[in-house]
């Protein structure tokens, strides 16, 4: 039978609100309009765990919590930037008063509304029906969504939104996600821009800015976010995606204050504090990371939006400052943290990193090396990736400091910087990873000075008119190094040029395995895992409780690369 929005009786309700008598009050009401189940919450530290582990369809959150800082506001933030909340759920906030900027931040989180007290039966049960009926209305394009067809999902967004039909406004934000999702990047500023031409709402500004960054428009993304910040200086997603683009220049000190910023403006988001902390361990003062990545495994240790690699980094702080106590509480806390992750590639690994810089503290050197040597075994899998890089090259110095002789170890490092070193900022972040010891880092600095050596040779090699020449040597070293910058530009010089060389498609071939084994590790986040990127949408994709931020699928083939190390003159307006 189809489903009606005022037809509640298979639904599961949660209320957020430490006041005893007005939590009783909605669940009252609740019960009469027919919710199957209701599930009653005190503060918002106790939601978060319960929406973290169950899925329900209806949520009622008082947005302000006495003697708290973390508001119901933070919480819907938090649970989308994570990909915890689907977007079928129906949230809403419970306040005294909506200002205008609340009612701004309701619709760029995509909040379904809010109900202001004191409030009647009939204001809640048209809240509910409201945000019901847009769910029951959007239905046809989460189908497809579900079913993988999106495609079909991007058709029905864009056909309502040139229609003006129900809803177009979160119609159009859907597929400029996905078309961004697909590397349609020009549409999706297109589609960006003519939402702002209709309505100048802060998402779709957002999203512009989020076309140039996705692109490897970087520093236009950056100058864009900027200017976007003077009119909106709270504007916290705008300052998390700043401190990416200033991450991806390699303009640390502007990525910390952008990052620094974002999380004093919500200070009891777990991701906020953790994006400030592990790039403060990474870039920044060591103390102060020590205390910041402390201070957010404390508030976040029970839940999925901690990140594991703030644990690997807050241990190899607390191996620096001499606290085995401390390291050893990092290890056990880790292990909370390992039993929530499917991840088991990753989590062996950084559970082997933390176990071996406890056995450094306690001097058993010889089993701390063995875990260098295990790990530097899988340098050459398609599952290492960056971050993997960095923490085995941390863990080496860790143990040169100790005068510890590891059997050639300067080739491991030769090869992790041959392999990493994609990206002027990535190589300056591994060099900053090898700082406790000078040698390695400047044997990362010359892998550097070599790639872009290699890349130089292939651009004289296009413009001198052997484009051939150019494949064939980025390919041999391509295939020896795995250097995802290598391999990426060896594909543009055959998007150029392959349909004039006689094995084309075979040399395509060979370079589409590379890039599909080699080349994703390139993209992926030194900041822990990347989840909802900052001004994305979160959308149920069925499975029981299992969702997906529409930015993390992948297409059957990634999109031509456009990353800022590759040198416009190597592709010249005129094939020779």
């Amino acid at each position: 039978m189809e489903s009606r929005p005022d037809d509640l009786s298979t639904s599961q309700a949660l209320v957020i609100d430490s006041h005893a008598t007005s939590r009783s009050i909605l669940v009252t009401q609740l019960r009469e309009f027919g919710l199957g189940k209701v599930v009653q919450c005190i503060n918002t530290t106790n939601a978060r765990k319960l929406l973290e582990q169950e899925r329900f369809d209806v949520v009622l959150c008082e947005d302000a919590f006495e003697n708290r800082g973390y508001s119901g506001q933070d919480l819907v933030d938090d649970l989308r930037r994570n990909q915890l909340l689907p977007f079928s759920t129906v949230f809403i906030m419970v306040t005294a008063k909506a200002t205008y900027a609340k009612v701004a931040d309701a619709a760029d989180s995509a909040l379904d509304g809010y109900l202001i007290k004191p409030h009647s039966a009939n204001s809640l049960g048209e809240r509910l029906y409201q945000a019901r009926a847009r769910k029951l209305s959007m239905r046809e394009i989460f189908e497809a969504i579900d079913s993988g067809n999106l495609d079909q999902a991007t058709r029905l967004c864009l056909q309502r939104f040139a229609a003006k039909g129900p809803y177009w406004l979160m119609a159009a934000r859907m597929a400029a996600d996905l078309l961004l999702n697909t590397g349609q990047f020009d549409r999706a500023q297109t589609l960006f821009k003519a939402v702002v031409a209709a309505n100048p709402l802060l998402w779709a500004q957002l999203g512009i800015a989020r076309t140039l960054l996705e692109s490897g428009q970087t520093a236009k993304a950056a100058s864009a976010l900027e200017k976007l910040l003077v009119d909106n200086p709270t504007y916290a997603d705008a300052y998390d995606m700043l401190g990416r683009a200033q991450f991806e220049l390699g303009r640390y000190p502007l990525a910390l204050e952008a990052y620094q910023n974002a999380a004093q403006l919500s200070p009891h988001s777990i991701t906020r504090a953790q994006n400030f902390g592990l790039l403060m361990a990474y870039v920044g003062d060591r103390k102060q990371a020590e205390q910041l990545l402390e201070r957010t495994v404390r508030i976040g240790l029970d839940s999925k939006m901690l990140d594991s690699q703030a644990l690997v980094l807050l241990a190899f702080l607390r191996l620096e400052a001499g606290d085995k106590k401390a390291l050893l509480r990092c290890q056990e806390d880790y292990k909370k943290v390992a039993a929530r992750s499917t991840d088991t590639v990753r989590t062996e690994r950084q559970a082997a990193t933390i176990a071996a810089l406890v056995l450094l503290q306690e001097q058993q050197f010889a089993a701390a090396v063995e875990v260098v040597k295990t790990q530097a075994e899988a340098l050459a899998a398609p599952e290492c990736d960056f971050e993997a890089a960095a923490n085995l090259l941390a863990l080496a110095c860790a143990l040169a400091q100790q005068r510890v002789f590891i059997d050639k170890i300067e080739a491991v490092v030769d090869t992790l910087g041959m392999r990493f070193c994609t990206t002027r900022p990535l190589s300056e972040l591994l060099i900053t990873s090898a700082a406790a010891h000078p040698a390695h880092a400047e044997r990362i600095r010359a892998c550097n000075t070599h790639i872009t050596e290699i890349t130089e040779k292939a651009m004289s090699l296009s413009l001198h008119g052997d484009p051939r020449g150019a494949v064939d040597n980025l390919l041999t070293h391509g295939q020896t190094t795995l250097n995802a910058r290598l391999i990426d530009t060896a594909f543009l010089v055959l998007q150029r040029y392959g349909d004039s060389m006689d094995d084309g498609a075979a040399l395509r071939a060979r370079v589409q395995d590379l890039r599909t084994r080699f080349a994703p590790t390139h993209s992926r986040s030194v900041l822990g895992d990347l989840k909802r990127p900052a001004g994305a949408l979160m959308l149920h994709t069925g499975g029981g409780n299992k969702a997906r931020a529409l930015p993390g699928w992948q297409p059957a083939e990634p999109p031509v690369p456009r990353h800022a190390f590759l040198p416009e003159a190597l592709f010249p307006s005129d094939p020779p």
